[in-house]
């Protein structure tokens, strides 16, 4: 068996086991269930167009505001309309609105005389949009990297504690291992994000969210090989976290550097995504390029040519992560006496595989 047929089995044999795992379900369900839920729920709890009890000379411009119109005879029936629910406001003599516990703002606004507006960026991101995304795209980062980041450390530490690892490696290169591990963890996490773009996709084309959908596109797919090359770059740090320990309890321990590398581009995204000048240097970094440069991409700040490359940067940080995490993994696979420092991981690897 060669290394490519090992990494193979070994990631096939992963993913086969979180399929299996009704937490990971579970997971994968409640994911979708946000995504829908962050788009259709707010229109939803926008409601509909307001119902007004109008005389029928007043009926046109209130149609044509997008207002529900109930044609009554006089007065006295628009004001009856509002007191038993049938409307939400009524249009009487004078001309006044009437309501009945809130002024219907709606209603007002469709009947005033507005001046002409000129805006200075009629391109601009709605504020709250802005504000948004950006958490959006760092909190899917933050999340999926985080969660299979801990279950590839805890998947090698309990390996190590079990002394399973010991068979493992009389059977695959300790290369094929590792590789397969961190593939499986990238698929996975990748079909996650895949399942929440298309559910949040769906979402906004059931809420008839257009404009919005065509501003995330081009973002969302540029999203996904950042995601991935990042999710890899990470994964390495992880798997070697996983096996410097020999028990799951001290995972945490071990793994406080990869913690940190995980949360600061976080909240460096979700902070300062107003910045213009921090947003670009965020993202030409390996650990925050995958939320940054999306972002960039999503408010029009970045040029054509800076998402390509930020993602050969990754690439190449990626690459190197890859191969440092294998050599630490590799010098500490079989070591079972207690903690392994990094520096000697790194200076005394073992002769297997």
């Amino acid at each position: 068996m060669n290394t490519y047929q090992a990494t193979r089995l070994v990631a096939a044999r992963e993913i086969k086991v979180k399929l299996r795992d009704k937490t990971f379900l579970y997971g994968t369900l409640v994911f979708l269930l946000i995504a829908i839920a962050s788009t259709v729920l707010p229109a939803m709890l926008q409601g509909g167009p307001s119902t007004v009890a109008a005389p029928a000379a007043a009926a046109g411009p209130l149609r044509a505001a997008g207002l529900d119109v109930l044609v009554v005879a006089d007065d006295a029936a628009a004001e009856r309309a509002v007191r038993d629910g049938d409307a939400d406001a009524a249009l009487v003599a004078g001309p006044t609105v009437v309501g009945d516990q809130r002024a219907p703002d709606d209603v007002v606004q469709a009947l005033s005389v507005a001046p002409t507006v000129r805006l200075l960026d009629p391109d601009a991101v709605d504020p709250v949009t802005a504000y948004l995304v950006p958490f959006a795209f760092a909190f899917v980062f933050f999340i999926m990297s985080q969660t299979f980041g801990i279950q590839v450390a805890q998947s090698v530490t309990e390996e190590k504690q079990t002394r399973i690892v010991e068979i493992l490696v009389a059977a695959v290169p300790v290369r094929a291992l590792l590789a397969g591990k961190i593939l499986a963890a990238g698929a996975l996490a990748l079909g996650q994000v895949v399942l929440i773009a298309v559910a949040a996709v769906a979402g906004l084309r059931l809420t008839d969210s257009g404009d919005l959908l065509g501003l995330i596109a081009p973002a969302l797919g540029w999203f996904v090989p950042f995601f991935l090359l990042g999710f890899l770059l990470l994964a390495a740090m992880w798997a070697a976290a996983g096996a410097l320990v020999n028990r799951q309890e001290d995972i945490a321990g071990a793994s406080t550097p990869v913690q940190l590398a995980v949360m600061a581009p976080f909240f460096a995204v979700v902070f300062l995504n107003d910045n213009a000048t921090a947003m670009r240097i965020l993202s030409y970094l390996p650990l925050s390029a995958p939320t940054a440069m999306p972002v960039r991409l999503f408010t029009g700040d970045a040029a054509a040519w800076e998402p390509f490359v930020a993602l050969a940067l990754l690439l190449v940080a990626a690459a190197g992560f890859l191969a440092a995490g294998a050599r630490i993994y590799r010098g500490s696979l079989l070591r079972t006496n207690g903690r392994t420092s990094v520096r000697t991981a790194w200076r005394q690897r073992e002769t297997v595989g």
